[in-house]
């Protein structure tokens, strides 16, 4: 069989795998859009567990009670207003001593704020935002989503492994289809919809932190201190929207947000967060 042919073999192989895997395994985020499961959430949330402790080992928390309580009082504010698992009792907190400007929320209640985020979250309205869009990431298991599609991808290069395994082409030959194979995964897949799972955080989160009382139009203002720092690698290569995007994004969702924030502020939802 020639080359070409055990290729289109292959990617037949593949489609019909990911076929299967998709029929098997669908679901919907919050925004309405497509997902790949494959984990139930007991293990995605074991696993956010187990990182979390891996991330604390590797980490030192911050001494500074105040920063601490900052950070545990916006979370107070937010939780309460998920659909699932809103007792802040339920949800570990901590800000780590580390310089670089990043939060997360990991499946297993699981929230993280380093030190470096506050050089430009300057508000708890800005540093809501950043926890509600890490929220989001748990809210629409992105985290179950991102390890299916990674797993998939490897199914995916197993077949292809196999198939060529009885080609007469070079050793050097096969190896350069694969990494081609991983490339086109990598690039073609993988990233685009972690730029996709960032763009949908942004807008659930936008709704979560106005729903809590904070003032939604503070997230263009983070997002412009961002722009501000420059260093952020071209879009098409990274998993985060441009700050350009995220920014008229999140213009387009305002009205709904202002709305959300309105209730909220109504309902003597104002939290009082200071550092």
């Amino acid at each position: 069989m020639s080359l070409l042919k055990k290729l289109r073999f292959t990617n037949h192989l593949i489609l019909s795998g990911c076929i299967a895997l998709v029929l098997c395994s669908c679901a919907t985020s919050p925004e309405g859009r497509s997902q790949l499961k494959l984990l139930p959430d007991e293990q995605i949330n074991s696993m956010g567990v187990q990182s979390f402790e891996q991330i604390k080992q590797d980490t030192p928390e911050t001494k500074n009670e105040n920063m601490r309580a900052y950070v545990q009082c916006i979370a107070d504010a937010i939780i309460p207003q998920l659909d699932e698992n809103n007792d802040p009792a339920l949800w570990e907190v901590r800000v780590f001593a580390d310089e670089q400007a990043n939060a997360f929320a990991l499946p297993g209640n699981k929230i993280g704020v380093y030190e470096g985020l506050f050089k430009y979250a300057v508000n708890q309205h800005q540093v809501a935002t950043v926890m509600g869009h890490e929220l989001a990431h748990v809210i629409a298991q992105h985290g179950n989503e991102r390890v299916s599609d990674q797993l998939a991808a490897q199914a995916g290069l197993a077949i292809a492994a196999i198939a060529l395994g009885t080609s007469d082409s070079s050793d050097d030959n096969k190896a350069l289809i694969l990494a081609g194979l991983g490339l086109g995964v990598q690039y073609g897949v993988i990233l685009p919809f972690s730029r996709t799972h960032e763009s949908e955080a942004d807008l659930i989160g936008l709704e979560l932190m106005a729903s809590s009382g904070f003032n939604p139009r503070e997230s263009v203002k983070l997002w412009e201190n961002m722009a501000k720092a420059g260093g952020q690698p071209p879009e098409f290569l990274s998993t985060h929207p441009s700050s350009s995007t995220r920014i008229k994004d999140l213009n387009a969702r305002m009205p709904r947000a202002l709305d959300a924030y309105n209730k909220a502020q109504a309902k003597n939802r104002k939290p009082n967060c200071r550092l």
